[in-house]
């Protein structure tokens, strides 16, 4: 049975609530009759997943783990670089939080990593993943999942030095309680945000250079692995390293090699954590 919760969502269709699923990719899945914008959020996924099948986990009532279904008439019309842009406006909606709600600016320490996480700068200048999120689609509904670590301040040892959350980052403990109770308000702030992008005809036609304003490692030396996700974790790929340049219209990424030549892939990953 799901709740319908009072919050607002600016795509005009309604946010359910579930205290327990397997996914909320698999409970959107089930309302894809719903009108374009509908919402399911989760207290707990039992089964989550990221991007090439990694499981995400998220511990339970911390953090916010939510699904937006959209509807496009043909999947002709389905937005360019759909989860860059995504992450773009869950980075911005982050900062609106923090300065907005919480009191504590986050001062440019919320990055977009190529191509579906949302990266929080600590105090060393050092990232680490707060944000993932998957993109799926199926005919012409694409389901787009956003798990955020909002006050998990506690992560398995595999992911200690890879993860974090706003809590953590702000390192104020008189925020705990508060980053609690105002997860709904974060998830209105990305809906307003995300709308915003798909919907506002300057951020449409701008985001390449407001993403890449925000780009995690742009001009800096990086190592990625090309290929699409099921296969970098079924067979070794030679990787690239060059300087990380940005990305094209359709968010492929953009990469100089040492000697000067340009890369450019729709698929793979950055391997960041390489000297971790």
């Amino acid at each position: 049975m799901m709740d319908v919760l009072s919050i607002h969502n600016p795509f005009g269709a309604p946010v359910y609530y579930k205290e327990t699923v397997t996914s909320t990719m698999d409970e959107a899945r089930l309302l894809s009759k719903e009108t374009s914008g509908t919402v399911i959020v989760a207290d707990e996924q039992s089964a989550g997943r990221g991007r090439s099948g990694r499981s995400w986990k998220m511990n339970r009532g911390e953090n916010l783990s939510f699904t937006i279904m959209l509807h496009y008439p043909r999947i002709e019309e389905f937005p360019p670089a759909l989860t860059l842009r995504t992450g773009l406006a869950v980075a911005l909606a982050i900062e609106d939080f923090a300065a907005g709600i919480l009191k504590t600016p986050f001062g440019g320490s919320v990055l977009v990593k190529w191509p579906n996480d949302v990266m929080l700068l600590d105090k060393d200048g050092r990232g680490r993943k707060a944000v993932g999120i998957l993109t799926e689609a199926d005919n012409t509904n694409v389901y787009i999942g956003i798990g955020v670590n909002v006050a998990q301040n506690h992560f398995p040892q595999e992911l200690a030095e890879k993860a974090c959350s706003i809590g953590q980052i702000l390192i104020q403990e008189k925020l705990s309680e508060q980053l609690l109770t105002k997860r709904l308000t974060l998830l209105e702030k990305i809906l307003f945000r995300l709308f915003s992008e798909l919907h506002n005809t300057v951020a449409f036609s701008d985001w390449r250079k407001r993403l890449e304003e925000k780009l995690y490692m742009k001009g800096q030396k990086v190592c990625f692995i090309p290929g699409p996700p099921e296969e970098l974790t079924t067979q070794p790929v030679p990787a690239i390293e060059g300087t990380l340049l940005g990305v094209g219209e359709y968010g492929e990424i953009s990469i100089a090699d040492d000697a000067g030549e340009i890369h450019s892939f729709a698929s793979g990953e950055l391997n960041v954590y390489a000297r971790a």
